[in-house]
C-alpha cells in the first residue's frame, strides 16, 4: 500500500485520479463469496492504487465490511491482533476496485499540523514567502481516495479530534489556517485499523494504545474483527509464496511452521510471549530457509533473535513440539 510519511514533502498532485465508477465487480469471482451488495470500481488504475496480490485469501466477514465502506460510504474500523493483515485486507479490496488508497500510521510523532497542513517557507520570484501547505487529510478529502489510519488507538488527542470532524459522511473540514471549508469528494472513503476496540489496552499486550472518545467511536458505522487464518488457509498462502515446498515433505514442513506460529500466538494472547509470529513471518522464514538451506538457522535469524532472551526457552519448547528437536541445543551448535 502507499504508506505516507507526513514528515517529508508529499508529491500528492503528481498523480491523476479516476473519473467515474463504471467497473462492475462480480463478488464471487473476485472475492470468493456471493453478496447482494452492488460493487462498483474504477476502470482506470492510477498511481495511488495498490498492487494486486493474486494469492490473497479474503475473509468473508471482513471483506463485506470493507466493501460496505467503499460502495456505501460507511466509516469502517478493522480491529484485531497485529499480524492478522488488517491493513493488507483493505489494500487488496482497494486494489481490485482500482480505488486510490493511502495509509497513514498514527504514531505518537504525528501531530495535528502534520495531518491538516502547516505554513512553509517557499521561494516566489526569488523571494522567501510563507505559504500554507495542505496535509494528507485535506488532500484525500478532496479526491476519490480511501485513507487508512493505521494504529488508530495510538493517535494523539489533537489528531483524533481533527479526524472526528470528518467521520460524519457529510463531514466538512474547516481549515482555520487559510479560512476555507472543504467539502468531501463523493468518493472519499475513511478506514482505520486498531489493535484494541477503543477501550484501551486491558491485556498489557499493546503499550501506547489508549481509550478512544466514545462520541468518536460512535461515528464509526462499522467495526469488524479480523482474527488469524485457519491453519489450512495459512498453509495454502505460504505455499503460494514458496512453491518449492509443494512436495509431500515440503507441505509437512509448512504445516509444522504454521503450527509453531499458532503456538506463539496463543502464548502471546496468554501473556507468555511479547512477540508473535504473523503469517508474514512464516513466509519470510520459508523464504530464508530457501536461501540458507537450514530451517533451524533460518528460524533463529527470522524470529528467534527478535525475542526476549527470557522467553527463548518457551520458543525452544514450541520448536521441539513441532519439529522434534530443541532449538536452544541447535543454537549452541550453530554458535560453536
Amino acid at each position: 500500500m502507499n504508506e505516507v510519511s507526513l514528515t517529508n514533502n508529499m508529491d500528492f498532485n503528481s498523480g491523476t485520479f479516476p473519473s467515474s465508477q463504471t467497473l462492475v465487480i462480480d463478488s464471487e469471482k473476485t472475492f470468493g463469496f456471493k453478496t447482494n451488495m452492488n460493487i462498483f470500481g474504477f476502470n482506470e488504475k492510477t498511481k495511488f492504487v495498490p498492487e494486486i496480490d493474486e494469492s490473497y485469501l479474503f475473509d468473508e466477514t471482513t471483506t463485506k465490511a470493507i466493501l460496505a465502506g467503499f460502495c456505501y460510504n460507511r466509516r469502517v474500523m478493522i480491529q484485531g491482533y497485529h499480524g492478522t493483515g488488517k491493513s493488507t485486507h483493505i489494500e487488496q479490496v482497494a486494489a481490485r476496485l482500482n480505488w486510490p488508497c493511502v495509509r497513514v500510521n498514527l504514531d505518537s510523532h504525528i501531530s495535528r499540523l502534520d495531518l491538516v497542513g502547516k505554513d512553509a517557507i517557499v521561494l516566489e520570484n526569488g523571494k522567501q514567502v510563507t505559504e500554507f501547505r495542505e496535509g494528507v487529510l485535506p488532500w484525500a478529502l478532496q479526491n476519490p481516495v480511501a485513507i487508512v489510519f493505521d494504529e488508530y488507538d495510538a493517535g494523539r488527542a489533537d489528531v483524533m479530534f481533527v479526524i472526528q470532524r470528518v467521520l460524519e459522511v457529510s463531514g466538512k473540514l474547516t481549515l482555520l489556517d487559510n479560512n476555507r471549508v472543504i467539502n468531501p469528494h463523493k468518493n472519499f472513503r475513511l478506514f482505520a485499523t486498531a489493535n484494541t476496540v477503543g477501550l484501551g489496552d486491558t491485556t498489557g499486550l499493546y503499550h501506547g494504545t489508549q481509550q478512544i472518545n466514545q462520541g468518536q467511536m460512535d461515528r464509526w458505522s462499522i467495526v469488524s474483527t479480523l482474527n488469524y487464518l485457519p491453519d489450512n488457509a495459512e498453509e495454502e498462502i505460504v505455499l503460494s509464496k514458496v512453491p518449492n515446498f509443494k512436495s509431500k515433505d515440503g507441505k509437512e514442513t509448512i504445516k509444522s511452521m504454521v503450527s509453531i506460529a499458532n503456538l506463539t500466538r496463543n502464548g502471546f494472547m496468554s501473556g507468555d510471549l511479547s512477540t508473535v509470529m504473523s503469517p508474514r513471518t512464516v513466509i519470510t522464514w520459508a523464504e530464508n530457509t530457501n536461501i540458507i538451506e537450514d530451517i533451524d538457522l533460518a528460524f533463529k535469524l527470522t524470529f528467534f533473535n527478535k525475542c526476549d532472551e527470557m522467553e527463548r526457552p518457551i520458543l525452544s519448547e514450541y520448536y521441539q513440539r513441532c519439529f522434534g528437536r530443541e532449538l536452544i541445543k541447535v543454537e549452541k551448535s550453530i554458535d560453536a
